[in-house]
């Protein structure tokens, strides 16, 4: 069955890569693609790279994007631009662990990219201490 995938942006490689290994030991069958970090290694994003991320894992039901900081955003934004036109690509408002973690398991059950996304977007409002 074909599901939503996933992107993460950061401005760091390596929280990407964490965060991709973390989410497919959850949920192996959702794909999962990342961009992050400049490619001499320094922080940043780069537009092209993103493109090419959401291109590897892109599914008929859509792709969610996540991304940590502001001008990760622009770059999604700018990314999402010079792509093929007409594809189902949403960006998720939400914290990228969290709403990463709500997202790889809605779309784990096949939901559509709607569901997906109001998912991640509900992990702002998670609470990680109980109220006492």
């Amino acid at each position: 069955m074909d599901k939503v995938s996933l992107v993460f942006v950061s401005h760091s490689a390596d929280i990407v890569k964490g965060i991709k290994s973390l989410l497919f030991e959850m949920q192996p069958e959702v794909n999962i693609a990342v961009a992050g970090g400049e490619d001499d290694g320094g922080i940043g994003t780069n537009a092209q790279a993103i493109e090419e991320a959401i291109s590897s894992v892109y599914s008929d039901k859509g792709t969610v994007v996540l991304f940590d900081l502001g001008s990760a955003l622009l770059n999604t934004e700018l990314a999402i631009e010079l792509g093929e036109e007409g594809r189902k690509i949403r960006i998720a408002d939400a914290p990228i662990l969290e709403g990463g973690y709500s997202a790889v398991v809605e779309a784990g059950f096949g939901s559509d990219i709607d569901k997906v996304v109001e998912a991640a977007e509900k992990a702002r409002e998670m609470q990680k201490i109980p109220q006492r």
